[in-house]
């Protein structure tokens, strides 16, 4: 895996996915486009290229085996539909070559999103599920296993906001060879949102085989100076930094209130940077244009 630091990874793909007129609002999430609209995934993936991203992630966060299942997929069709992401997004990056012959072309991670996504009920903002370790596992175990055996270049463990998952996670990581960042969920500037340490979170990836780089994903810029700190006083491993932007989201409501300026982004990135961050980009609501800005900022220094 050829990166050169730093690197500049993708926004939310959901963000862009709604801007381009698509309806989210199911237990699927973004994952039902995967196969209702395709060309959407393949368009969101070349605006984020397009913008200067090193690293897209796959459109599979929310495509679990269990949840797919559920809603109507048989097992052979959640198969397909998780590598249909791979392929959407090895179809972007050709289609930016063929329009941009110069354009340098990012690396596909696949992205796994953690069981509170698959409840779809906000677990994800609160971890404690209250399910067995084994359970964890095998609703992980398979996903990450077809990703793995994909055309991915590494793996992407996202959002994870409970202690007990993480360690059934790193467990699961040491049985796969494709390097692979994880990444945690906060809900201040010392806590998983589960409230375990956030340094206890750190310490299982710490000399992890497949692990190249730690970090903090889905979580208010305002904590990340301090959650960075605390990072790299716990591990050399590289770190990653793609928080929510600073609105707040109203679950009753559905809607997004505060300010996403790409100004108040690129300085609050180029801070996390100078802090030690490693790969920088950006979760819920943060957009190709806020990509495109940071990138701009770093290609002028």
């Amino acid at each position: 895996m050829n990166l050169s630091y730093p690197v500049i990874i993708d926004g939310g793909l959901a963000t862009v996915l709604e801007d381009l007129g698509c309806n989210l609002n199911h237990k699927l999430w973004s994952a039902k486009i995967i196969d209702e609209n395709p060309r959407a995934v393949v368009e969101a993936h070349k605006l984020y290229i397009n913008a200067g991203a090193e690293i897209i992630a796959t459109a599979s966060y929310q495509a679990s085996i269990a949840g797919l299942t559920e809603n109507s997929y048989s097992r052979t069709e959640a198969i397909a539909t998780i590598l249909k992401t791979v392929a959407l997004a090895k179809q972007a990056i050709e289609e930016s070559k063929e329009e941009k012959p110069d354009l340098k072309l990012p690396l596909i991670g696949g992205s796994i999103g953690p069981y509170g996504a698959y409840l779809a009920d906000g677990s994800e903002y609160r971890g404690n599920y209250g399910v067995s370790k084994e359970h964890i596992a095998n609703f992980h175990r398979e996903r990450m296993q077809i990703l793995h055996d994909s055309d991915v270049d590494l793996l992407l463990l996202e959002t994870f906001p409970d202690l007990t998952e993480l360690e059934v996670i790193s467990e699961l990581l040491r049985k796969l060879s494709k390097p692979s960042w994880v990444s945690f969920s906060c809900k201040d500037g010392a806590h998983l949102n589960d409230g375990s340490p956030f340094e206890k979170a750190a310490e299982l990836f710490i000399g992890h085989p497949t692990v190249f780089a730690i970090g903090i994903n889905c979580t208010k810029p305002a904590y990340i100076s301090e959650l960075l700190q605390k990072l790299k006083r716990v591990t050399d491993k590289k770190i990653v930094v793609y928080p929510n932007s600073s609105e707040v989201y109203d679950a009753e409501s559905k809607t997004w209130s505060g300010t996403n300026e790409s100004k108040e982004y690129t300085n609050l990135a180029s801070q996390w940077l100078a802090q030690g961050a490693d790969l920088v980009g950006g979760c819920c609501r943060i957009g190709p244009r806020h990509i495109q800005s940071l990138a701009n900022k770093l290609k002028a220094e």
